[in-house]
């Protein structure tokens, strides 16, 4: 069976002086590998191969038969590494904490321990007799979230 930590090892030798980064590596145990890179201006498919085939270059076929495929971290999936958080500050995400509740705003600043998420909500103001909307900035720890993703918005 091929070994994760290589297979990471090899990848982080590609990576090195590059902007991108690793999201994930998996290997199943019939020796399927699945590499998830990502950019902060996105992944190019020549970007892809040229991984891909390095990959290739430093593992050998004829000791172990593999498959491999490398792409991006998919757009609109949940994040799974701090870099994704950092990248995506100043966009449109969607939160879901484990108490069930989902929140959607700005992502507004993030580090090792937690991230911030700014919302709108609906307030009424003594004397009004409307509500209005106002911005509220939301602080959640990694561990009481299910999952934060990318909100796609076609506006």
């Amino acid at each position: 069976m091929i070994d994760k930590k290589a297979v990471n090892g090899i990848v982080k030798e590609w990576l090195r002086n590059k902007d991108y980064f690793l999201v994930e590596t998996t290997v199943s145990a019939d020796d399927k590998i699945v590499v998830e890179i990502d950019h902060a201006e996105g992944v190019w498919i020549e970007d892809c191969v040229e991984l891909s085939r390095f990959i290739e270059s430093k593992l050998n076929r004829d000791e172990e038969d593999y498959e491999l495929e490398v792409g991006s971290a998919g757009i609109g999936q949940p994040f799974k590494v701090l870099q994704q958080y950092y990248i995506h500050i100043g966009c449109d995400v969607e939160v879901l904490a484990k108490t069930g509740i989902k929140y959607t705003g700005v992502l507004k600043d993030a580090d090792e321990e937690k991230f911030i998420v700014t919302i709108q909500k609906k307030v009424k103001p003594e004397g009004v007799k409307r509500p209005i909307l106002a911005e509220e900035d939301l602080t959640f720890s990694y561990d009481e979230i299910k999952y934060t993703k990318y909100l796609i918005s076609f506006k």
